[in-house]
């Protein structure tokens, strides 16, 4: 466990205090993250080998942010439930989780459980335990490589901050669709009261300039209702 990063999930502070406590005495470097909404935007940034994820938390809970960690990334998930009824560890196994403990835990069965995630991905990985996100998004202009976070415009590669990133990412997974304000601060950001909206003109302002100033321009204002990225089609081969 020594040197791995662990991402904690809950939205009980003492709770994610004390997981901290024991994996950090165990060697693993530990960040938080009290919902649903801040793991998701931490995910890029941290890149996490585990994630050790409650299912009771306010607004997104548990369940959603799996379904939107397992849309991203095959990183190993540990969920913490305080049901120990065989229908919840099936809901948590069928909808993606690795494994799961029941609270109250024992410290020394989520340590072992952990370190059990742990080298089974490094197993997994050849000898790599890093968790890397299987997206891939191309079109005739813009590639991106999710698992390396990068991305390529005409050929050429553009680099991007995570935030960014994660805003192109929005984009490009809702093609000639217009996205309002509200939308994307809440696939962007992940929380819509937290963030003043004018933050949006700002970042896709930024976005903007770094694409157009690479030849592509696949972002349009959509007056009075948001923006749209619309994408150019590969040209098919002759």
């Amino acid at each position: 466990m020594k040197g791995s990063r662990i991402l904690v999930v809950d939205d009980d502070g003492d709770v994610r205090g004390l997981i901290r406590e024991l994996l950090e005495r165990a060697g693993a470097h530990v960040r938080e993250a009290q919902d649903g909404r801040e793991a998701l935007r931490l995910l890029y940034d941290v890149r996490p080998e585990l994630i050790v994820l409650d299912v009771t938390m306010p607004d997104l809970d548990g369940w959603g942010t799996l379904e939107r960690i397992r849309d991203m990334t095959e990183v190993p998930v540990l969920m913490l439930t305080a049901r120990a009824g065989e229908l919840e560890k099936v809901r948590g196994l069928k909808g993606g989780a690795d494994d799961y403990v029941t609270k109250p835990f024992g410290r020394q069965e989520l340590l072992a459980r952990c370190e059990a995630l742990l080298r089974r991905q490094a197993r997994a990985g050849g000898g790599s335990s890093v968790a890397t996100p299987r997206e891939t998004y191309a079109d005739a202009t813009v590639v991106i490589d999710v698992a390396n976070a990068s991305v390529e415009v005409l050929g050429a590669r553009v680099a991007l901050t995570p935030l960014e990133f994660r805003l192109l990412l929005a984009f490009v997974r809702h093609p000639n669709q217009v996205l309002g304000r509200e939308q994307i601060l809440d696939l962007v950001w992940g929380d819509i009261a937290a963030v003043a909206p004018e933050q949006v003109k700002l970042y896709v302002g930024y976005l903007r300039r770094k694409l157009e100033g690479a030849g592509a321009s696949p972002i349009e204002t959509v007056r009075g209702f948001g923006y749209r990225y619309v994408p150019v089609a590969a040209s098919a081969p002759a």
